[in-house]
Parts: C-alpha cells; structure tokens; sequence
C-alpha cells in the first residue's frame, strides 16, 4: 500500500471524520444550514429583482424604448430574435379642456388590445373600464381627474398644434400608477383618432426572458445606422440598475462575512479535534508520517466534510426555492405598496442563477480550506517527541 498516495490519506480523513461522528455531524450542520440558508437569500435576492424590472418594465415602458420612428417604419420591423412584441405610441403635446378648466399634458395614443396584453397598466384603473378599439375614448390619471373634476362618463376636447382640430373624447378610465411620469401629464387614446401618416412613433420593445438589451440595440442600430434612437431600461432608469447591483454586491459581501464566521468556528473545532487527539498524531509522526503528509491529511479532513455538507446544503437549498416558487412565491404586498418599483406585484418568485446557486458552496469550499491551514501549521511545528511528552 502506498501511504504517500492521495487516495490512501483521502480514505486515512474519512476513517478520521466517521470515527469522530458526533463532532463531524456538528461541524457539518453548521455549514449546511449556512449553505442551504444563503442559496435561499441569494436566490430571494434575484427574485426580488426580478420583481422590480417586471414592475417597471412590464406597467409601459418595455425594455427598449425606440424614439421618433418615421411612419414608414412599421412594428414588424423591430421584431428581430429575441423580441417578444412591439407597440406602437404616438404621443402629441396638447391641452385637455373640461369648461372652464384647462390641462396641458401628453396625449399618447395606443393599440387598447396589444397594450393590454402585453402591459400591466389596465390593471392599474381605479374607476371606470380600460381603452376599448374603436371608440373616441381617453384614459386619465387620477391626479389630473382629481384637478379637473372629471369623472368616469365626462366628455374632454384635446387640442393640439399637430392636429387640425380637436378631439372630444369620453372618459372611459381613471388609473393610477405611484410613478410620477404616468400619473402627472399624461392621458391615453385609441390609436385609430389620430392621422398616423405624418407623424413619427415610439416604440415600446419587449424582450424574451434572459435576453440582453445590448444584442437587440446593436442589431437595430446595424439595421437603421444613426437614423434612430434606441434606449434600454438601463439607459433610461439608472436608479433601478444601481440597486439591482446594489442587491448582488450586498449578497455578496453577506455571503463573504457568514463563510467568514463559519470558517473561523471550523478552524477552532479542528484545532480542539486535534489537541483532543494529540495521541495518535504523535504515534502517527513517530512512525515516519512527514509533515507534508500530516497537512495534507488535515486539509483532506476539512475538505471532505465541506464537500459532503454543502453537497446536502446545495440540495436542501434548491428544495427550499423551488418550494418557495411552486407555492406561489411570497407576497410582500403589505410592504411594499407606496413603492414605485412594485407598483403592479409584489410577489415575489426566488430565482436560482449560477451565482445564486454556487457563491454560497465554492465560498464555504474556499474558506474551510484557508480554516485547514491553523491546525495543519499546529501540527506541523511540533516533533514526535513533543507531542508524546504532552500525553
């Protein structure tokens, strides 16, 4: 046999961890609750994500926005892979009139039956119905309701310079959103009121899952080369791409400091282990066993414990997000409904990505290895007869 194998010191650190069963078990369910618990977070982390960008982008804005398309352009033309639909918005600057009581504000007009499948602003009416196809409608924000003394039935005239006349429309809606750029100065129409042929368009642009913005904006721009202008949802609302990287960074460094804690309370049980056993590792030396091999053989200890239960923390992790996910997610409604980024849910789905998935257990790996190097360097600084003289 040969005892300078890797195989032999491996099957040597088993024998050790299963002999110290009770002690090994403790250690062990330490490190698989920290693994198992921070899998869950990290993925509670992507989860809550993901809620933010489905609220914002999915209530109108989509994750591309296409500015002042020319009319020739038509929907179908952006739809390159990985788009999942474009809408159409023609939005005119005008004055809304009630009797004596003016308004200025955006009219946007828009396809009711696209926008209501593919947008959460329908489910955002608080009076009232959504835009019907077809009839002379408009759909007001409460605040400018609320200004005007308009309800659910009164008849408005817009006027704008683009327009030859004015339109009278019928209040068919009142929404409400929590997000300043939808709720003050804006009203909606059906898009057949306006003369589509010489006005320019935006386009809202939704994407497949997982797909990257960049991809899609290059393409366009190899199609249309400096004509139009494209912007992702990370161009026009930094704040929410700063704090979805603010959620990766403060999971990291929550990951970081727990694995930190862990590997210390590792390093001082193998430390007690090995004093404990102090014995066998003097036999062990006396019989020719060499530094080299005594390290190894304590870093083999450690690693395999740590393999084996963040193997059954990886494990008891995944049951718990897709628990979680099957169940229906976790409602926070309660808490956050006078946040603008979950204006339309707050159900929230953890998600498992690779890092969410990995970070916790290769954290755990990596430092259990650093926490073997105090009771390795133990060893290896004292002779076979240094240790025996301490029984």
């Amino acid at each position: 046999m040969r005892i300078n194998g890797i195989g032999f010191w491996a099957r040597v650190a088993l024998l050790f961890l299963i002999r110290s069963g009770r002690s090994t078990a403790s250690l062990s369910i330490m490190v698989i609750t920290a693994v198992a618990a921070l899998i869950f977070l990290s993925a509670l982390a992507v989860g809550v994500n993901d809620a933010m960008l489905r609220n914002t982008i999915g209530l109108f804005s989509g994750h591309i926005s296409g500015h002042k398309l020319a009319a020739s352009v038509v929907p179908e033309d952006l739809m390159v892979d990985g788009v999942e639909g474009v809408l159409k918005r023609v939005c005119l600057p005008g004055v809304v009139t009630r009797g004596n009581l003016d308004k200025p504000l955006m009219m946007c007009a828009v396809d009711p039956r696209r926008e209501s499948a593919m947008t959460a602003l329908p489910k955002k009416i608080v009076a009232g119905s959504y835009l019907q196809s077809g009839t002379a409608q408009v759909l007001i924000s409460r605040p400018i309701a609320e200004e005007l003394g308009i309800h659910v039935g009164n008849v408005l005239q817009f006027r704008s310079p683009a327009l030859a006349g004015f339109l009278e429309l019928t209040v068919t809606g009142i929404y409400q959103t929590n997000i300043d750029q939808l709720d003050h100065g804006v009203a909606f129409c059906p898009l057949f009121l306006l003369p589509m042929r010489d006005l320019t368009w935006s386009a809202a642009v939704f994407l497949q899952r997982g797909q990257d913005t960049r991809d899609i904006i290059a393409a366009y721009r190899q199609q249309w080369p400096e004509s139009y202008q494209f912007d992702s949802w990370e161009m026009l609302m930094p704040d929410l791409r700063q704090l979805i990287d603010l959620q990766y960074i403060s999971m990291a460094i929550v990951i970081f400091l727990v694995f930190g804690v862990v590997a210390v309370g590792i390093a001082c049980s193998f430390v007690i282990f090995i004093i404990k056993n102090i014995r066998e590792y003097g036999i062990m030396k006396a019989m020719g066993v060499t530094t080299t091999e005594m390290s190894i053989l304590i870093v083999l200890k450690v690693a395999l414990m740590n393999i084996i239960a963040c193997g059954v923390g990886l494990l008891i992790g995944l049951l718990a997000v897709w628990g979680i996910a099957a169940s229906g997610g976790l409602d926070i409604t309660a808490l956050t409904s006078h946040n603008r980024y979950f204006s339309v849910s707050g159900i929230i789905y953890p998600r498992l990505t690779v890092f969410s998935l990995l970070a916790p257990p290769a954290t755990a790996l990596c430092f259990s290895l650093i926490a073997a190097t105090w009771p390795a360097v133990l060893l290896a600084r004292k002779k076979a007869a240094e240790i025996i003289r301490m029984i």
